[in-house]
């Protein structure tokens, strides 16, 4: 399976609970903070709905 980095690069301030909720699953929730996931199906859902708010980068 393919690792991705995701990096938190925009404010949680003023965004729905949903998105802020996402963050947080995803291990984030201040800027510049980063994650490394398996890129599963529910995580790329979960990167879409907060694809404005951090930037993926591929594992090697």
């Amino acid at each position: 399976m393919e690792k991705v980095k995701i990096t938190q690069v925009k404010s949680m301030i003023d965004r729905t609970k949903r998105q802020k909720d996402t963050l947080v699953a995803l291990g984030l929730g201040k800027i510049n903070k980063s994650s490394q996931h398996t890129l599963t199906d529910q995580i790329k859902g979960m990167i879409g709905k907060v694809s404005h708010l951090v930037v993926v980068e591929e594992v090697k």
